[in-house]
């Protein structure tokens, strides 16, 4: 009974709980909320201060005792209170609209395909205390698929290859399941720990996150380009300790990135290598999709394609894939509960 009350005047949703960015789906609506996974916290108090987009702003302009932080790191909960506090209120901006005095959705939340059970709990707990009635968890290259509207449930082979900001999952899929996988913590931020680290040890530069994200996106790339081009970046000057300001090339980015750049492209391969036989011919006419932002990296498509020798191709609106493909689960869950992940009450069971 009170199920069916909660469930009336509840919004359902489904979370791409990201490193770097949460994106919201409700149910009937679509993508509502695409925010960062930052949170501004006064230690003195222990009060939060902002969430999403208004922390985002104090990142490096904070007095000492409040501290800008990320609650999930690659991809998992590093902070179980700050996350359940960032998911509550994600959920309560759905409600506000309605006027929903105890809101209780049902929730289909993406996950990398690496964790641990521990982690997986924190998750679902903290989603259940964020104000969830029901927790469904879904794993990221499977969500990345159905968001992308790859036949997952025929018997062919679909690569999809989810570029986050904390992991990089590499998945097989075929018949509703994963057939090979892989998921590394490398991924958009450690690109950024990347440029960081070389503009300081080769140009004694120090710069920020921001920065360096920047550089990666306007100037960045996997794969040379026809015509390279080149950016002015500012720092602290580690020699002098002043401000300043030099310019560097799209080919030393790329230098910068190459190491992390190449493990992906290398999980890639190894993943292919243990697909069975029968679904590698598969591959022989058909693409290996990229999502996530990472897959927006300037010829990072080229350069997996040339390494492997196969069809690459971006999907459509790739930094929303995930958050979709739960989003259409959330509305056919029923017909696709085969693809989502035991959960603790469904294992007590």
């Amino acid at each position: 009974m009170f199920n069916k009350l909660f469930g009336y005047w509840s919004k359902d949703i489904g979370i791409d709980l990201g490193t770097a960015n949460t994106l919201v789906y409700v149910r009937g609506k679509g993508i509502t909320i695409n925010e960062p996974s930052i949170v501004a916290v006064n230690q003195k108090t222990g009060k939060i201060l902002a969430i999403g987009k208004e922390a985002k702003i104090m990142v490096g302009r904070t007095p000492g005792y409040i501290v800008v932080t990320r609650p999930l790191a690659n991809g998992v909960v590093s902070d179980f209170e700050v996350t359940e506090q960032m998911l509550k209120y994600f959920i309560d901006r759905v409600h506000q609209e309605s006027f929903t005095l105890l809101p209780r959705p049902r929730v289909v939340i993406g996950i990398p395909s690496g964790v641990t059970e521990v982690e997986k709990r924190a998750v679902e707990d903290a989603t259940y205390n964020a104000g969830a009635r029901e927790v469904f968890l879904m794993e990221e290259p499977m969500a990345s698929a159905v968001g992308a509207r790859l036949p997952v449930h025929e018997a062919v082979a679909n690569v999809i290859v989810d570029i986050g900001g904390g992991t990089t999952e590499v998945a097989v899929i075929s018949m509703g399941g994963v057939i090979a996988s892989r998921s590394l913590r490398i991924a958009g931020d450690k690109l950024n720990e990347d440029i960081i680290r070389h503009l300081r040890e080769e140009r004694n530069l120090l710069i920020g996150e921001a920065t360096a994200e920047n550089l990666k996106i306007t100037i960045g790339s996997a794969y040379p380009a026809d015509e390279e081009s080149e950016g002015r970046v500012k720092g602290r000057d580690l020699v002098s300790g002043l401000p300043k300001e030099i310019t560097v090339t799209s080919e030393e980015i790329r230098e910068a990135m190459a190491r992390s750049v190449k493990i992906i492209v290398t999980a890639v391969k190894n993943t292919i290598e243990e697909t069975p036989p029968e679904l590698t011919a598969d591959l022989i006419n058909r693409y290996i999709f990229l999502s996530g932002g990472g897959a927006l990296l300037k010829g990072l498509d080229k350069l997996i394609a040339h390494e492997t020798k196969l069809f690459v191709k971006i999907v459509d609106d790739p930094l929303t894939a995930v958050a979709r493909g739960c989003g259409f689960v959330l509305e056919n869950i029923d017909q696709l509960k085969s693809v989502l992940v035991a959960t603790q009450k469904e294992e007590y069971i």
